[in-house]
């Protein structure tokens, strides 16, 4: 189903009464003349609660610091992907589109545009009311209105931090305009469970568009040996690792960037490995055409004898 057919009213209110579950997100399209540009795009997706709108935002701060020009685009109804860079709660997208009856010519940058920490641009697509809707709608006319402002023209990086697991067409949407999807997980069987079925996504994507796997991004944890049986086994490598220190969680509650904080031996070491990073996906990185595995063979994987 094209986005195009999908109405603001189903927005406000869900598919119409006695639709198929599922219609308007499920087959989600967005407007193949809707492209993001020359930017280097990147899509963070991984289990919900594992960190992926800290790693979007110091991921974003990395790259500024790098001189790249740098917009995110959180994807979350609860829009707040950004508000460590920004230091408060954006309007979304959807939000200020309400406000003027879904006339976007009557929108302008700085109602859904927000400045952030070194010169970050930031945006809260927002999304539909909670079991209503269509989130691929609300992505394709997010990237529709940054073209028609010219703002793509002037950015490097785009980065989308993405809800939850991938469940429906409708945030898999991102993966339509990004050149790299990264996985963000823990070293716990949960976040594995949910990183495969990310990577099934993915590639059922990379079959119609340019994306590719880029790695995976152990995050909030000491070890990574049951990460590393598992992308052993399905051909993918760590492209990153963020142990769980207790300065990440306090850069939450202060609302800042790791690259606010007050300096440490430990914090330097994250912010070299974020640069690290930064600095190999603006070279290209790797790509992965990584299998995921069977339900039941994941479960005999993982864990100990």
């Amino acid at each position: 189903m094209n986005t195009a057919t999908i109405s603001p009213d189903q927005i406000r209110r869900g598919p119409r009464p006695g639709a198929p579950d599922g219609e308007g997100s499920v087959q989600v399209q967005l407007d193949p003349s809707v492209k993001i540009g020359t930017a280097k795009v990147f899509a963070i997706y991984g289990k919900g609660g594992i960190g992926k709108s800290t790693t979007s935002s110091n991921l974003s701060a990395a790259f500024s610091m790098m001189g790249k020009r740098v917009l995110q685009i959180g994807c979350d109804p609860k829009h707040d992907s950004t508000f460590t860079l920004t230091k408060k709660m954006l309007p979304t997208v959807i939000d200020v589109l309400e406000t003027v009856d879904f006339h976007p010519e009557e929108l302008r940058v700085e109602d859904f545009v927000f400045p952030g920490y070194n010169g970050v641009m930031c945006v809260e697509a927002g999304g539909p009311p909670a079991g209503t809707g269509c989130g691929g709608y609300v992505v394709g006319q997010t990237v529709k209105l940054l073209k028609e402002h010219h703002l793509l023209e002037d950015t490097d990086v785009v980065i989308f931090d993405v809800l939850g697991d991938v469940v429906c067409g409708g945030f898999a949407a991102p993966l339509q305009h990004a050149d790299r999807a990264m996985i963000v997980t823990a070293n716990d069987f949960d976040s594995i469970f949910a990183m495969n079925r990310i990577v099934q996504a993915i590639g059922a994507k990379a079959k119609n568009y340019n994306v590719r796997l880029g790695g995976v991004i152990a995050n909030r944890s000491a070890a990574t040996d049951q990460i590393d049986k598992y992308i052993g086994k399905i051909g993918l490598e760590l492209a990153a690792h963020f142990p769980d220190l207790d300065v990440i969680r306090r850069s939450r509650l202060k609302k800042s960037v790791l690259f606010e904080m007050e300096t440490s031996p430990e914090l330097e070491a994250v912010k070299k490995e974020y640069l690290r990073l930064a600095a190999n996906l603006w070279l290209g990185g790797k790509e992965y055409s990584a299998v995921p595995m069977k339900d039941r063979d994941i479960f005999d994987l993982l864990g100990f004898d």
